[in-house]
């Protein structure tokens, strides 16, 4: 029997039904709405594409490879003290100072940072690195699913049962969701929904039943769509109010988290979803002109950094706040495609460089520390004489976070190739693990009452 999914009874028939029943349905989908996933911990990927200046967002501050920084960036370089310094990390790195937000993260032990990561692969090409990077093969564009998709397909957890395993905001699905059919792509949860003149969305719904209520693969397909409608507005998602005085800054990247934060307290079994956030191209004007050296109020920091770091600390505070503690459960990794050259431009701005810097945040990590092997500035030392090296595979860093916060052992099969090195050590939850399997012969699952202290919640 042919089986039709949500995502293709959406966009196979969205046309017949606002035929019918004047009505528009959004081209989401979803899984079964009366299942739910085995395992609880949420992944979230914020893609920064452009290739950001990881050496001025982490920038040397100490030791020999200082003096070395300052002269290959005499106009952007970031103090190491005085006015619009940079953060201090731990002595020898500092953040830039428009990151004050995740500064406090770092300090709270909530954020943990990976220096000189990223993709291996010989390419400057924004489009090479980017597809690269999301399918999960680097140097290789022949796959046709995303390293995402494989962690989902090959998770020990039902997370294709769930309600809504994944989600890609901004309104195009991910590459690195390629080939999965369960992923969901939308920007605010309050937008799922029956379009029509609200006199007439209950008599639409009625007619939609009616008509899809044969034994056919089409009308059960038809009628599980409706039925996740049904749950997503039974939430109210139109009254969300983010948790535990956290305060969203004005952006589309920002409302893009505050709708995930509300997804995942949805509990509707949502395991993975992605971000873009653009802009990071920086080739010429990087500091704040006149005064290049302030860039906190410069295009990198004002416009860039510093919305970003506002956004992901109010999403991780906000799920503190939440019952039960989605941040213990949530783990933020945050990449780009590749780092700047070390030297600036004649344009007081950086060029497509090698080496980068990835962000992991949340409750399961071993935050307030720098990972990572710092390869040096020295010019014997740099990618091709010109780039920070790349002493981290952003696939190590991926993969300790499926092992570990997200119980997947399948690393082989979501990035095909690749083996770990030894583990760099950012992550503290335990491999999460499947149920038990039934004790003796028994053959169906005993359910017995409990009753337990539910700490407010």
């Amino acid at each position: 029997m042919v089986k039709l999914s949500r995502r293709g009874f959406l966009m196979g028939c969205s046309a017949a039904i606002a035929a019918l029943a004047g009505s528009r349905i959004t081209n989401l989908a979803f899984a079964a709405p009366q299942a739910s996933g085995t395992g609880s911990e949420v992944m979230i990927v914020v893609f920064l594409r452009g290739g950001w200046d990881a050496l001025n967002v982490v920038p040397v501050i100490g030791g020999p490879d200082r003096g070395l920084y300052e002269a290959a960036r005499p106009a952007i370089k970031i103090p190491a003290s005085g006015a619009g310094a940079a953060l201090n990390l731990n002595g020898q790195f500092g953040l830039h100072p428009s990151m004050a937000s995740l500064y406090e993260m770092y300090q709270q032990k909530k954020l943990a940072i990976v220096h000189a990561a990223g993709l291996t692969s010989d390419t400057r090409s924004h489009f090479d690195a980017q597809q690269f990077i999301e399918l999960g093969t680097p140097g290789a564009k022949s796959s046709s699913t995303g390293w995402i998709t494989r962690h989902l397909q090959s998770s020990p957890f039902s997370v294709n049962s769930a309600v809504f395993p994944a989600l890609s905001t901004g309104g195009g699905q991910a590459m690195s969701l390629a080939g999965y059919s369960g992923a969901v792509a939308m920007n605010n949860p309050g937008d799922f929904n029956l379009d029509g003149w609200s006199n007439y969305v209950a008599n639409q719904r009625t007619a939609l039943r009616t008509f899809y209520a044969g034994s056919g693969f089409l009308d059960a397909a038809a009628r599980e769509t409706l039925d996740t409608i049904d749950l997503i507005e039974s939430t109210a998602p139109g009254d969300y109010t983010p948790a535990n005085g956290a305060q969203y800054p004005n952006s589309s990247f920002s409302d893009n988290l505050q709708s995930i934060a509300q997804l995942i307290k949805m509990n509707l079994g949502l395991h993975v979803a992605t971000i873009d956030l653009g802009g990071w191209d920086t080739h010429e004007r990087q500091g704040n002109s006149p005064t290049a050296n302030d860039q906190l109020g410069g295009y990198l920091g004002q416009s860039l950094l510093k919305p970003m770091s506002d956004a992901l600390k109010a999403f991780i505070q906000d799920l503190d706040g939440s019952c039960p503690n989605w941040a213990q459960r949530t783990t933020v990794v945050v990449m780009s495609e590749f780092g700047r050259r070390v030297a600036q431009n004649e344009n007081d701005g950086t060029d497509h460089g090698h080496g980068s810097v990835m962000l992991v945040l949340g409750g399961g990590i071993k935050g307030g520390s720098v990972y990572g092997t710092w390869p040096g500035l020295a010019t014997d030392q740099l990618y091709d004489r010109a780039d920070l090296r790349i002493t981290t595979d952003y696939r190590q860093v991926l993969a300790e976070i499926l092992q570990n916060n997200l119980g997947n052992p399948n690393v082989g099969t979501v990035f095909p190739g690749f083996t770990p090195s030894a583990p760099l050590g950012f992550t503290t939850n335990a491999a999460a693990s499947p149920p038990p399997p039934f004790p003796g012969n028994l053959t169906r699952r005993l359910f017995v009452p409990t009753m337990s202290k539910n700490n407010g919640c």
